[in-house]
């Protein structure tokens, strides 16, 4: 049905319709399921996903290895204390971002959105803007929709995956993904939801792979972070009305080049950048041990 960014939009412009319509219509043809039972599924993984978001606001989980946790929570307080820098929206999104990662590292369930390593991004981007916009859970399900035809388009065209593109590859795709939903659910046009896709990939892009002994725990959790604050600046500027000058299509070929263009050594394998530092070297042999 669609392979690439110029053909949903070719789609949606055609049939006058949104991103999420056309990503649900191409999702029943290829499945064997009802319409009924495709949104059950989609609000079982939003449930999901709220639940990893807010579950470590409140108490600190702290990691199976013990090396990170309770980073959701202080910046949660933080938050509450009234005297951040970048305000309530943006520490509330990286406390829920933080949340879903150590959720991820203590074994807990999550949404793998694309990939377990960047599944805080997507649900802190979303429920962030319910928070603020008064968005229903209905509304949220079609942003997952939106956001899942951008992963399809990134997946197939380039990849999702940290040891073979970076991180670049995985918090990337997932910012691009949040954005496009979030514009597309403050009523941008699809070209504004590509264009925020676009800045997400654009703004990180290069990014590297180096899991501090080979744990998806730091600086994992830090760039799922960074990754939701990347989506909501990229959905911004494309509401705002500024545009790729590169095409979504290609900025999503460009990714791939470059995570192809990585040395083995910054992509997930634990053997380049703050992974390769005298600590990321200590606390690799701890765990050898």
């Amino acid at each position: 049905m669609f392979n690439k960014g110029s053909e949903l939009l070719k789609l949606c412009t055609d049939n006058n319709k949104k991103i999420y319509e056309i990503v649900i219509e191409k999702e029943l043809d290829e499945s064997n399921i009802t319409y009924e039972e495709l949104m059950d599924k989609m609000k079982m993984i939003l449930d999901t996903m709220k639940n990893s978001a807010n579950s470590a606001l409140s108490k600190s989980i702290i990691s199976v290895s013990k090396l990170t946790g309770g980073d959701a929570k202080k910046v949660e307080d933080y938050k509450n204390s009234e005297k951040t820098i970048c305000g309530e929206i943006i520490n509330s999104a990286m406390s829920r971002a933080l949340s879903t990662s150590e959720v991820n590292a203590s074994m807990g369930k999550i949404v793998a959105a694309p990939t377990a390593g960047a599944s805080g991004i997507l649900p802190a981007a979303l429920l962030t803007v319910k928070e603020k916009f008064n968005f229903t859970d209905e509304d949220l399900i079609k942003g997952l929709f939106t956001a899942a035809g951008i992963g399809q388009i990134i997946a197939k065209n380039a990849t999702i995956s940290g040891a073979e593109g970076g991180c670049q590859a995985e918090c990337g795709a997932a910012s691009a993904m949040a954005s496009a939903a979030v514009v597309e659910l403050l009523g941008g046009s699809v070209e504004a939801s590509l264009n925020a896709a676009s800045f997400s990939l654009i703004n990180i892009m290069g990014l590297v792979c180096d899991p501090v002994a080979g744990l998806v725990e730091f600086p994992c959790a830090l760039r799922n972070a960074s990754g939701v604050v990347n989506a909501l600046v990229s959905a911004d500027l494309a509401l705002a009305g500024v545009k790729s000058l590169v095409p979504f299509d290609e900025v999503v070929e460009a990714m791939y080049r470059v995570g192809k263009a990585l040395p083995e050594s910054l992509r997930e394998t634990a053997l380049g950048g703050v992974a390769d530092t005298l600590t990321g070297k200590e606390v690799k042999k701890k765990f050898q041990c």
